[in-house]
């Protein structure tokens, strides 16, 4: 809390009490002007939640979570994506696996049922 201000805190809160009125209330009105045309009635609601969005991203909070993001889609700008042979290459090799032990269990189901058949017969 040593970036945030003392003051700034108790008008985060505020902020952040608004951001949630103004969801309920987009909610609310959804379901208010259930005869309104369905699109007038889901543009307004994501109008209140882009609202309630740009508040909640002027908080400390918010700003946070848009510098974690902004760092997030810097890595994986940095990944190296697997080419498409790759991808094709490995998945084959995960269903040859796959069928490799579905096989093999299917085969040691039989036995301990044969086995467990013999015991008790």
């Amino acid at each position: 809390m040593s970036e945030q201000s003392e003051g700034s805190g108790a008008l985060d809160t505020f902020k952040l009490a608004v951001v949630v009125a103004l969801l309920i209330a987009g909610v609310m009105g959804f379901y208010w002007f259930q005869d309104e045309s369905t699109l007038v009635r889901v543009v307004g609601l994501l109008a209140v939640v882009g609202v309630a969005a740009g508040i909640g991203l002027t908080t400390y909070k918010g700003r946070q979570l848009s510098a974690f993001m902004g760092n997030a889609r810097t890595e994986v700008r940095k990944m190296v994506w697997p080419t498409r042979v790759e991808t094709t290459q490995t998945t084959l090799v995960v269903i040859a696996v796959v069928i490799v032990v579905g096989i093999f269990l299917w085969l040691l189901d039989m036995f301990l049922g044969w086995s467990v058949s013999r015991f008790i017969g």
